[in-house]
């Protein structure tokens, strides 16, 4: 089961090449407009053994993530065994990511919600999202977390090669400090790309974060206490260098599979190798790996009850 895979509704041609220009213009240099396909992922997941992806698509305005979210309803109707939803919310409106997910509960019933780590300004700590936090919390939700990719090339260097992954680590140190995964236990956070630079990073923040000059400041063992809630999966990060620091921080029962299937920089041969590196990993036992291909099923109950059986 495949946490971390992106779908885009059905597109102009002319729709697809002003995208592509847009990218461009952020030194996202793809040689040719992108357009996903069902038929093609369709035919990923079955040469790649992949029984469920659970889907998600986090559009830049509020209307664009309503239709998003109606169409990968859809999308799960049609395929109930293959896919699951992870609702869109658009976090930097606050009131209005609270209503799209009681829409989404009450019309869609998707099997999660999807978040941007920083979005329009306001990163996913920020107090403005406690009501919605807190509503998540009441249902026991699973959120996944992502970067956002669209942003600005860094020191001449695309968005989505690094500087996502610090982008994800401002984030989630922002919430440890804020004690948000302490205050709403009861969401389960998935934290894209094996957590980003945050596993990494979390040993110099034990080291200082209770220092006299840090505002606010969050001692060891709270930070321990915080991490040890959340998931990270494993899209583009599944060889060592990634895995060791997560498996230091949240341990090898806190990782799940995600692909990156759907998003523009995800190639057959990349998502290939990426799976292959998991599967034939050095920091990882056999029963480990083969561990975290399933470790979804546990966290998404209602559309593992959709699999179909297959070999």
């Amino acid at each position: 089961m495949d946490v971390h895979a992106h779908f885009s509704l059905p597109s102009t041609k002319d729709e697809r090449t002003r995208a592509w220009q847009a990218m461009l213009g952020r030194g996202i240099y793809f040689p040719e407009p992108y357009e996903w396909s069902l038929e093609r992922t369709l035919a990923y997941m079955d040469s790649s053994g992949t029984a469920m992806q659970l889907l998600s698509n986090v559009p830049g305005t509020v209307p664009a993530v309503r239709a998003s979210n109606d169409y990968g309803a859809r999308l799960v109707a049609g395929h109930p065994s293959r896919f699951g939803l992870l609702a869109a919310l658009p976090t930097d409106d606050p009131p209005a990511a609270l209503e799209e997910a009681k829409r989404a509960r009450a019309h869609l019933d998707p099997d999660g919600f999807a978040v941007t780590a920083h979005r329009g300004g306001v990163h996913l700590g920020d107090e403005s999202l406690d009501p919605l936090w807190a509503l998540l919390d009441d249902w026991g939700a699973v959120v996944f977390v992502h970067p956002d990719a669209r942003r600005p090339a860094v020191l001449g260097h695309p968005a989505p090669l690094y500087e996502v992954a610090f982008e994800t680590a401002r984030t989630v140190f922002d919430m440890l400090f804020r004690r948000t995964f302490t205050r709403y236990p009861d969401i389960t956070f998935i934290i894209a790309h094996c957590g980003g630079a945050f596993p990494a990073l979390t040993g110099r923040l034990r080291l200082l974060g209770g220092e006299a000059w840090v505002p606010h400041g969050i001692s060891p063992i709270e930070i321990d206490e915080q991490v040890a809630r959340l998931y990270v999966d494993t899209a583009a990060t599944a060889t060592a260098e990634s895995l060791l620091p997560a498996l230091a921080t949240v341990g090898p029962d806190h990782i799940v599979y995600g692909s990156d299937w759907g998003a523009p920089c995800t190639t057959e041969a990349s998502a290939t190798a990426n799976l292959h590196a998991l599967t034939h990993s050095t920091a990882l036992s056999p029963a480990q790996s083969t561990s975290i291909l399933h470790r979804a099923a546990a966290l998404f109950p209602k559309a593992t009850q959709r699999l179909t059986p297959t070999p």
